[in-house]
């Protein structure tokens, strides 16, 4: 973006414009895209980027180590098992938030198996995948799901 010769600069940009990076595979086993992070803007207590779910996968049983997450459906339908034996279920399609506390178990995996599920997603950790604690004494469970999927 040009900037007005006419404007002063802050050679240490307090604000940015940033378009989500280049994708990559989790430790959950998804693709993200990230935007906002320690890593691409030096945020210190969020991060934003872009979860894709493609058709009929499920992510690898997972919590966020002391960090809330934000999720935002943009299209797609996705279910989510969550609680410490991911004895608890949602559904969220498009235009819906969902909340997951700190430390809380989850599996999210798409509805659909011919549509992705796309979502944007927050958390209170800064650093793309610092907090993700695999659990996969957890990735058993609900395995009948998965099968009919």
């Amino acid at each position: 973006m040009p900037t007005d010769p006419e404007l002063p600069t802050d050679p240490v940009p307090t604000c940015r414009v940033v378009g989500a990076g280049a994708a990559f595979i989790g430790k959950q086993g998804l693709t993200y895209a990230p935007a906002i992070s320690a890593e691409t803007v030096g945020a210190r207590g969020l991060h934003m980027q872009i979860v894709t779910i493609p058709p009929g996968a499920w992510a690898k049983a997972h919590k966020h180590e002391n960090h809330e997450t934000a999720i935002h459906i943009l299209s797609g339908r996705s279910g989510t098992w969550y609680g410490e034996r991911l004895e608890h279920h949602l559904v969220a399609g498009p235009g819906d938030f969902v909340y997951i506390p700190a430390n809380m178990p989850h599996r999210p995996y798409n509805l659909s198996a011919t549509e992705p599920c796309i979502a944007v997603i927050a958390r209170t950790d800064p650093n793309e995948q610092e907090s993700v604690v695999v659990l996969p004494d957890l990735d058993a469970l609900h395995a009948e799901e998965r099968e009919a999927g």
